[in-house]
């Protein structure tokens, strides 16, 4: 391997050397400077567009951009100088014009990027007359909202969509001064290539894109007497959640999660993980019925549902490979409104089911109308990470100050494998967890699948199963799942088995994650999430004996005309609102 070349610079006198090829706006974070920015992302190409990162070079006659600009041995760059100050004032006076700035009302209000900068360099009112044009936005999906009127052109969702996805369903329109981001004709999110993952809300650094609030909603049930509210927590927010709420990036707050939640006046709390040791069993028992009676193979997971949007709209033709199990979270409403409400004598008009997700698309898998039955829907309402941390915040709740609590029964047991299907790899390697010892009648040993983990776009690994080799795939961010698709089309796939989550890391960088998400985070999150799995004496979804009561008790076994009834469900082609 070649040695790794270094460059020496200095940023505001002070000496520094980084890798050949590092932007100056990373080497001066080496340096604890912090050079002001908005287009810029560290997961995302260069796009140079707003110019507030602006720097003094020496020996340069204009300021460079330096998100865009390479260092260069004995470089001297200043971030400080009167010239760049007074230019990077002057973008952000230009900015607010045509912004809107209901700041005090608006959502993202206290993190919003804009707003920050305002702050650091104290422009407390704009010194330019307001020019923005207050457009307004169809938004009738129950995921995503946009506001055009608080959109400045930084192209940061344009990207996400683009290169992280390979969707482009959103994109600028206009010119010069009328140029904004936006869907094709204006269109409902919905109604169009879009899938609704969140990814464009997760990296927006103003209010121009953000999940649809169900806070308000939420608040009100738990003030109704008359109401049975109860939560279910997916397994990666209790490895973010944290991240909102003040703490470092990764930390695992499961217990003082549960304290919250009670403390917000939630009936019980259960945990979403059970939910997935729920889905193993089926799905499992789904894959080797395809395996042993000739179904369609590859199988494919169902259980994000920002994939499903993708193929529902992009591949209709590959709708058979994906698994019939519903998702985790729709599987435990289904339970809750079913076994639960029976258990304990609610009446389902009574009954509310919280799912506390990641993700924005759950908002929309909740709302699909195969997700109910009855006039019921098995959730009522999705909040995300972010609008958890809201609630805890408004009603004043001290993380650091707070015990731990555990998760109530008889829905909150889950086990280790449950607890790492928020990273990408996780659900693989639960299910073959599980499909292993029931094959083969063996304990699986070592119990981690290595080959499954890790940040890789396209994982792949065989294994022996009773005498069977089966190959299977691990697939995170829909660019790459377009390229497991096509070769399944070309016949060139020989996998039995594939996961596919919709967001970069899986679950545990979905587009309802605490704002500032960054691939560094994300890998944070997920090694948070394989020390829970590593600390929980339970780490076999079959051997959960929450799971294995409820078979005994309600569903008989895994794939009953029971289980079929009300843990699987059918997928059907959507038609775009804009195709001729």
């Amino acid at each position: 391997m070649a040695e790794e070349v270094m460059i020496n610079l200095k940023i505001n006198d002070i000496p520094v050397s980084v890798p050949k090829g590092t932007k100056i706006i990373e080497a001066a974070k080496k340096i604890g400077i912090d050079i002001p920015h908005l287009c810029y992302h560290p997961d995302q190409r260069v796009k140079a567009r707003c110019r507030i990162c602006s720097v003094e070079v020496k020996g340069k006659n204009r300021l460079l951009a330096s998100c865009s600009t390479e260092v260069w041995e004995g470089m001297e760059v200043h971030t400080e100088t009167e010239i760049v100050r007074d230019t990077q004032v002057g973008i952000l006076q230009l900015i607010m014009a045509d912004h809107n700035q209901d700041c005090l009302t608006c959502a993202k209000n206290g993190n919003c990027d804009l707003q920050t900068l305002c702050s650091r360099f104290n422009i407390q009112k704009s010194s330019l007359p307001n020019v923005c044009k207050y457009k307004t936005a169809p938004n009738t999906n129950p995921s995503l909202v946009r506001d055009p009127s608080k959109c400045i052109k930084c192209g940061r969702c344009i990207r996400a969509c683009k290169d992280a996805q390979g969707v482009q369903a959103i994109g600028f329109s206009g010119r010069s001064h009328n140029l904004v981001a936006t869907m094709p004709f204006n269109m409902d999110m919905a109604k169009t290539d879009c899938i609704l993952c969140g990814q464009c809300s997760l990296v927006c650094p103003t209010g121009a894109i953000m999940e649809k609030d169900d806070t308000r909603k939420v608040l009100d049930w738990l003030q109704d007497p008359s109401k049975h509210v109860i939560v279910q927590i997916a397994p990666a927010v209790r490895v973010s959640l944290g991240d909102a709420l003040g703490l470092k990036p990764g930390s695992i707050v499961t217990g003082q999660m549960v304290t919250a939640l009670k403390m917000l006046g939630f009936d019980k709390v259960f945990d979403t993980n059970f939910a997935a040791d729920l889905t193993i069993m089926e799905e499992g028992h789904e894959l080797l019925h395809r395996i042993q009676n000739g179904g369609t193979l590859p199988m494919i997971t169902s259980c994000s549902p920002g994939w499903v949007n993708y193929l529902e709209k992009h591949y209709p033709e590959m709708i058979p490979h994906l698994s019939t199990a519903k998702s985790p979270m729709s599987m435990f409403g289904a339970i809750a409104k079913t076994y639960y409400a029976e258990k304990m004598g609610i009446r389902l008009d009574d009954l509310i089911t919280v799912s506390i997700m990641p993700c924005t698309a759950k908002k929309y898998e909740a709302a699909r109308p195969e997700m109910g039955r009855h006039g019921h829907q098995d959730v009522d309402a999705v909040l995300t990470t972010r609008e958890l941390a809201k609630l805890i915040k408004y009603v004043g709740i001290r993380f650091d100050m707070i015990p731990e609590n555990t998760f109530d029964s008889p829905l909150g047991t889950g086990s280790g494998a449950g607890a790492i299907f928020g990273a990408t790899g996780g659900v693989m390697e639960a299910a073959l967890r599980t499909v292993y010892e029931k094959v083969t009648g063996k304990e699986a040993t070592p119990l981690e699948f290595e080959d499954v983990r890790g940040f890789d776009g396209i994982k792949e690994a065989t294994y022996d199963l009773g005498g069977t080799q089966v190959k299977v795939a691990i697939v995170h961010t829909l660019k790459n799942a377009k390229v497991i698709l096509d070769k399944i089309k070309c016949g060139e796939c020989d996998y039995t088995f594939i996961e596919v989550m919709a967001c970069p890391g899986g679950c545990i960088g979905g587009g309802g994650q605490p704002y500032g998400t960054t691939n560094e985070i994300r890998r944070k999150r997920i090694a948070a999430l394989y020390e829970i799995d590593k600390g929980l004496t339970l780490r076999k979804s079959h051997e959960n004996p929450d799971i294995i009561t409820l078979y005994k008790e309600f569903l008989g076994e895994p794939l009953s005309e029971k289980s079929h009834h009300l843990l699987h469900t059918h997928y059907t082609q959507v038609h775009k609102a804009y195709e001729f």
